[in-house]
């Protein structure tokens, strides 16, 4: 190794070294106040700064199914002070001592820790599962094809999550063996795994991009999935519309400007509202190596406005229009991944093996097109299974087809959520129907003076 090498790499340590010492000299400090404001509870968040502290805690609320309504993110001048109010699903604060102490301790403990960014609540695998990666092209069909491929090699799946968009598809997927209940080590088994999954995304389509596939031991250090399905949507380029995608109706509003006075780029984005809407945004920003300095998040009536103060990690604002143009696409596509407006069927019932295989093929025979999933099999061995679909024009779902699903899987297994007919536009903004139109125009952060200089 060169002296220049071994130079870089002691400077490495050094600074890895002093990050820790003023951790150790500041410890984080989590506020949780359920009295100052009359409809949220309110977490504050004091901490020395480090990279990825934003999307870390944004994390642990999100993986909590807390609804944030309101946050204000400083962590300029190595010192982290973020501000969040959160809700739970219903809109009500957060009495529950359990989850408030959960809340407490995980924070304060995990803010110090710079491994914290891997599994969490309800996404961590065991390490007695397989775990399957898969990216390729979207089509009609394809999940009830890779459940169906799984069931006949004697996979059991054990939870799963699926994402679709702009024609690109994206699994994490957790299997054990059938017999045993355990990972599968077998390498001539584990092979044919692939080969068969691969025939199965190759299809008989001229895909635009290559499939990708692996198998692998989750063990301890596997990564929080949702960021996982984030990074392989974005490794498979879902940000690049294809033609006939293009309706721009139905986007996020989404800018990048600079801030020439503060050397920040200045990102707002205006969109409905929806649970971890702000993860997905932060998550975004973080794999793309841009730093929140100063943010703030406002949502009401189902509309959100989020205003974010950014560099890059080497401390530089977005420098070119190419820049700002692709990032203004990636974000795009975080926010649109999980968007849904339409219909999601809801499945619990005893697990077995074979039976998403089995659900998916009822789901494929009548029509529906499943454009996200959510698998999971409880502790008590129950299956509770979430469905975003349509039907195979990306339309509104026949209510008729919902009671003919129902007598084939059993009446009292399946809910339905969500509308049988919607219409995925935003609101025009000039026809003046977004909440925060007329409040956010021609306001920024220095406003409601968020920023202070640091020198």
């Amino acid at each position: 190794m060169s002296s220049d090498c071994l130079e870089s790499e002691n400077m490495r340590e050094m600074d890895d070294e002093y990050s820790k010492l003023i951790r150790r000299m500041n410890p984080p400090r989590v506020a949780i106040d359920n009295d100052s404001c009359g409809h949220a509870t309110v977490i504050e968040v004091d901490s020395a700064n480090r990279h990825e502290i934003l999307l870390q805690v944004v994390q642990v609320l999100t993986d909590l199914n807390l609804i944030i309504t309101k946050a204000y993110i400083s962590s300029d001048g190595g010192w982290f002070m973020d501000v969040f109010n959160v809700t739970d699903n219903d809109g009500n604060k957060i009495r529950d001592e359990e989850i408030l102490n959960y809340i407490q301790k995980t924070l304060e403990t995990e803010a110090c820790s710079s491994n914290s960014l891997k599994g969490s609540i309800g996404v961590m695998p065991a390490k007695e599962d397989t775990s399957i990666e898969l990216t390729g092209s979207d089509r009609p069909g394809l999940l009830s094809e890779v459940s169906a491929v799984l069931t006949d090699l004697r996979c059991n799946v054990v939870n799963a999550e699926i994402w679709t968009h702009n024609a690109r598809a994206a699994a994490v997927i957790h299997i054990t063996d059938q017999a045993t209940g355990c990972s599968i080590e077998d390498a001539k088994r584990l092979s044919m795994i692939k080969k068969r999954l691969g025939n199965v995304l190759t299809g008989n389509n001229s895909s635009f991009r290559a499939p990708k596939m692996t198998i692998s031991s989750p063990g301890p250090a596997a990564m929080h999935r949702e960021r996982r399905l984030h990074q392989m949507m974005f490794a498979a380029r879902d940000f690049e519309r294809l033609e006939y995608a293009k309706d721009i109706g139905s986007r996020p509003h989404v800018t990048v400007l600079d801030c020439r006075d503060r050397d920040y780029t200045v990102v707002t984005i205006r969109s409905r509202d929806r649970p971890k809407l702000l993860f997905d945004t932060v998550c975004a920003l973080t794999d793309m190596q841009y730093v929140v300095f100063h943010g703030t998040v406002i949502t009401g009536r189902m509309e959100a406005y989020q205003e974010h103060y950014i560099r890059h990690v080497d401390g530089l604002p977005l420098s070119s229009e190419a820049e700002r143009q692709r990032v203004t696409e990636c974000l795009e596509a975080a926010i649109e991944r999980r968007a849904w407006e339409g219909l999601v069927l809801e499945v619990s019932t005893e697990d077995r093996f074979g039976l998403l295989s089995d659900m998916t093929r009822v789901f494929r025979e009548n029509g529906l097109c499943i454009k996200r999933a959510e698998i999971t099999t409880t502790k008590c061995g129950k299956a509770k299974d979430t469905f975003f679909v349509s039907d195979v024009s990306g339309n509104s779902v026949d209510p008729k087809t919902i009671d003919m699903i129902r007598q084939q899987i059993g009446q009292t297994i399946l809910r339905v959520k969500g509308n049988l007919s919607f219409s995925p536009k935003l609101p025009q903004e000039g026809a003046r129907s977004f909440l925060f139109g007329n409040l956010f125009k021609g306001r920024t952060f220095q406003t409601f003076k968020l920023i202070k200089s640091y020198s």
